[in-house]
């Protein structure tokens, strides 16, 4: 493990010389995309409470950002290919939206069917298809099923260097989801608290906290939440996905796509 942990230093001290050179900023686009991704957060909110017109706001805005992350992750490829990229490539996955959110929907729903057998196996899932999404930003011509079973076969021998990669990246994680663990302690402090008393005097009601434990309304939190993530994520979010769209290059060149009896299967 010290080795893997060894080796992604000097993976991210390549690619922070990498960030440096690239003409567009990457903090710009990365508060461009986190900021969008804010919007979005605020206009379900302002959605929310409205019956069917609700869910339809919830599952467009749900689709948009898998939209612009694709737009995101094919500017972390220019980057690390040396190539120029406009801020206009973060709406690129516009383009072939359809099938990228075919193949979402896909990987979530192998996800959550190898998670029905333990959390183990989920864990693994999520590895196993990490490198799908990248052959599909890459090539949007590839089909689906190819897309996840060359994953299947380049992940192999290669889930624990990329749980390493995530584990470097965990204080960044963290720092980001603050104002959110902070509206988890209120909530769930005043909610202790509630079933302490219940258990005091059982003749009571059982009631859970409203919102009105959380000091702020519900936009004031999502607007705080958004701000503090897009301030955080500019200084590692292009370093994490160059970071990981570097192990799978590497993958593919050590593990060329195969066709034939393998196929499709075995996912």
């Amino acid at each position: 493990m010290h080795s893997q942990f060894y080796r992604l230093a000097e993976l991210k001290r390549d690619l922070r010389r990498r960030l440096r050179s690239a003409q567009v900023s990457p903090r710009a686009m990365t508060a461009l995309y986190t900021g969008l991704l804010l919007v979005l957060d605020l206009i379900i909110l302002l959605g929310s409470g409205y019956g069917v017109l609700s869910v339809f706001i919830r599952i467009l805005c749900w689709l948009i950002s898998i939209v612009l992350g694709a737009g995101f992750v094919l500017y972390c490829m220019a980057i690390r290919r040396g190539e120029r990229s406009e801020y206009l490539t973060l709406f690129d996955g516009f383009s072939f939206a359809g099938r990228l959110i075919a193949l979402n929907l896909l990987i979530s729903l192998l996800i959550v069917l190898w998670s029905m057998l333990f959390v183990i196996p989920g864990i693994v899932a999520i590895y196993r298809y990490r490198f799908a999404l990248f052959h599909f930003y890459e090539n949007p011509d590839i089909g689906i099923l190819e897309a996840i079973t060359l994953s299947r076969q380049q992940t192999q021998g290669r889930k624990w260097q990329l749980f390493c990669l995530d584990v470097s990246f965990l204080g960044w994680t963290l720092l980001a989801s603050v104002p959110t663990l902070i509206q988890n302690f209120l909530y769930y402090s005043a909610a202790f608290r509630m079933f302490s008393d219940y258990l005091a005097s059982p003749s009571g009601v059982l009631m859970m906290p409203d919102a009105s434990v959380l000091l702020l309304p519900s936009w004031a939190w999502t607007l705080i939440t958004g701000v503090w993530v897009v301030a955080v994520t500019m200084f590692y979010l292009p370093h994490y996905y160059c970071a990981q769209l570097t192990l799978f290059e590497e993958a593919k060149a050590a593990c060329p796509s195969r066709r034939g009896p393998d196929g499709l299967g075995g996912l």
